[in-house]
């Protein structure tokens, strides 16, 4: 997988030219704010998480396919394969053949588990036990072949926008690229990043600290801190307990931005077939 490494390498390089202050605008932060739910939440927690790994939920194929570009415009690979990858972690949770176990140790669990080849991950090979009814979808197989172009798509989008709006503005050319750079810098790269570690915290932290609601027979918790960054993912042993439920925060005080999106979307139409908790206390 040294693919991975060096994506996760060139992203927190570029990332920490942030730092930089003719990389800094007040725009660029808060399209970085604003990208954590739009791509964050609703492209991986909602779209690959809820609705696609454990079909929590269904949508109009219109706006399934509007999530899916938010949600590989994150960088955490193709929907099929980070499907795959989930659906192995809930069959084998925190025993051997899981992925991304933090009881190796931490660092392990949060990104160590991307940067080196592992077998049991071959993509085809896990493609075939898990996600074979995600490639039955032709959309999905078009996602498969134009990845690359989708995340090349959104760096020029922001970087062609920023140097568009700075022209419109009346700026000098000089001026109009340094906000088209930091646009990049920071809607996409400061993003993805931030969105990758919220993520990767819900497999590290959330089997390592927390509170235990249900027995599941693994060390999944619920942790206050990952649910808070990841708008309701952190209650992980809920999930665990109850997997297709699209709600994840059980109790009246587990806020769940997540299902509080999918309510609204329910309510206006734009979802169906929302899965509730079975097993909540």
């Amino acid at each position: 997988m040294p693919r991975y490494a060096a994506t996760v390498a060139l992203y927190h390089a570029v990332a920490l030219l942030a730092v930089l202050p003719w990389l800094f605008s007040w725009t660029g932060v808060v399209l970085a704010i604003l990208g954590l739910y739009v791509f964050g939440s609703l492209g991986i927690n909602l779209y690959y998480h809820r609705l696609l790994t454990h079909r929590g939920l269904t949508t109009p194929r219109w706006v399934e396919k509007l999530l899916a570009i938010l949600a590989v415009s994150c960088v955490q690979d193709t929907p099929a394969r980070w499907v795959a990858v989930h659906r192995r972690h809930h069959e084998f949770s925190d025993r051997q053949p899981d992925p991304h176990s933090p009881l190796v140790n931490f660092l392990w669990g949060h990104v160590g588990w991307m940067l080196v080849e592992n077998g049991d991950l071959a993509r085809f090979q896990i493609y075939e036990r898990y996600a074979k009814d995600i490639l039955r979808d032709p959309f999905q197989k078009w996602l498969e072949r134009n990845y690359g172009w989708i995340v090349l798509g959104q760096w020029l989008a922001y970087l062609g926008a920023g140097v568009a709006i700075a022209l419109i503005a009346g700026h000098p050319i000089s001026g109009a690229l340094q906000l088209g750079a930091s646009l990049l810098v920071w809607g996409v790269f400061v993003r993805t990043v931030l969105v990758w570690h919220i993520t990767w915290s819900v497999n590290s932290l959330s089997h390592l600290f927390g509170y235990r609601t249900f027995e599941t027979g693994e060390d999944s918790r619920n942790n206050i801190l990952v649910a808070l960054i990841s708008n309701g993912e952190g209650w992980h042993n809920n999930h665990h307990a109850d997997p297709r439920s699209a709600r994840h925060g059980h109790r009246w005080w587990e806020l769940d931005v997540v299902y509080l999106t999918i309510a609204a979307m329910e309510f206006l139409g734009l979802a169906h077939n929302v899965v509730r908790p079975r097993v909540a206390k």
